[in-house]
């Protein structure tokens, strides 16, 4: 006599969406990025008026990180509790995607037991290994190659505070970094002017971006002067020097970068109502001076809020679609 009856084939719930995946920016429509920013103000207001909000009881969160990280722990682990579901928090040591066990193993089986993966690690091609045998959405919470959250956070962040991102111009100061690179997919798909300027050797990998060639109703164009990429700008946003992984460089890189600090002459010659942005940590009197940061036209205390906000919205459009 048999004490358990034959397995039940797993499948997703009856009407629940197909499986997506959050790898880098264009992997959503224009339309679908409207949709998420207004639900992103939602719960956010929620949020600011304690108003409960948890759509995903029972669901589990699994956050892998080979990368370290302040702000993208406690925006998603924060982020998760408070939409009712719960949080798996994997270190390098815990897990070390791809070196004790393939990265497609580790997928068929993290995907078996939680319903959302976040992945924070240096290989965009780790991710999209993971994401590939993956039965739940993935989520990039950052690669050497993209940033997508946090491009939502700022993109949230300036209408909150500017209104319609659409027509205005973006000047990105610095290193050509992963940053950069989805600045660029962002302006593609929502209709922005990016400037872009950084040293010569440091510029943004445009085939890794993939959006110069398709940018529909944005623009993209380079300075070699921090100061003309500045100028009349709408936003002006930078990142540290030496990202995650490069430190090595980081005296090299010093000297090259010099001159790409954002300081009071550079958010001089922008425009009247221009607000700063960095994605942090920063290092004051090396990409920004301390007075353009701690400023008035600084906004990076509500960007780094925003990426919980923005998350949140995310989550539960992966999960559950549009509610």
């Amino acid at each position: 006599m048999s004490f358990f009856k034959p397995a039940v084939p797993s499948t997703l719930p009856k009407g629940a969406p197909p499986v997506r995946h959050y790898l880098q920016f264009t992997d959503f429509s224009t339309e679908e990025y409207g949709y998420l920013l207004e639900r992103a103000a939602f719960i956010k207001q929620k949020f600011k008026t304690f108003q409960r909000h948890q759509p995903l009881v029972d669901r589990t969160l699994a956050m892998i990180f080979e990368k370290a990280s302040t702000r993208t722990r406690v925006s998603f682990e924060a982020g998760m509790y408070q939409l009712g579901g719960s949080v798996v928090h994997l270190t390098t040591g815990d897990s070390q995607l791809g070196r004790s066990e393939p990265i497609e193993d580790s997928a068929k089986v993290i995907s078996r037991m939680t319903d959302i993966v976040m992945i924070r690690t240096y290989e965009q091609s780790k991710l999209e290994r993971f994401a590939a045998h993956s039965r739940v959405p993935v989520i990039n919470g950052l690669t050497n190659e993209f940033h997508p959250c946090q491009i939502l956070a700022d993109i949230f962040t300036y209408i909150e505070h500017r209104g319609p991102i659409a027509g205005k111009t973006v000047a990105w100061v610095g290193d050509g970094n992963n940053m950069a690179n989805t600045w660029l997919q962002a302006a593609a798909l929502l209709g922005f002017h990016l400037r872009v300027s950084t040293p010569s050797g440091y510029e943004v990998n445009e085939i890794t971006a993939a959006a110069p060639a398709s940018m529909g109703a944005g623009s993209y164009k380079t300075y070699a002067d921090p100061m003309e990429a500045c100028a009349g700008a709408d936003l002006v946003t930078t990142d540290v020097w030496t990202s995650m992984g490069f430190e090595t460089e980081n005296e090299v890189r010093r000297k090259a970068f010099a001159a790409w600090c954002v300081d009071r002459k550079m958010m001089a010659v922008a425009a009247p109502k221009a607000i700063f942005m960095h994605c942090l940590p920063a290092h004051r009197g090396e990409e920004v001076e301390a007075e353009v940061i701690d400023g008035p036209q600084s906004v990076v205390w509500d960007e780094a809020e925003n990426r919980m906000h923005v998350q949140k919205a995310l989550m539960e459009y992966l999960l559950l679609g549009k509610q």
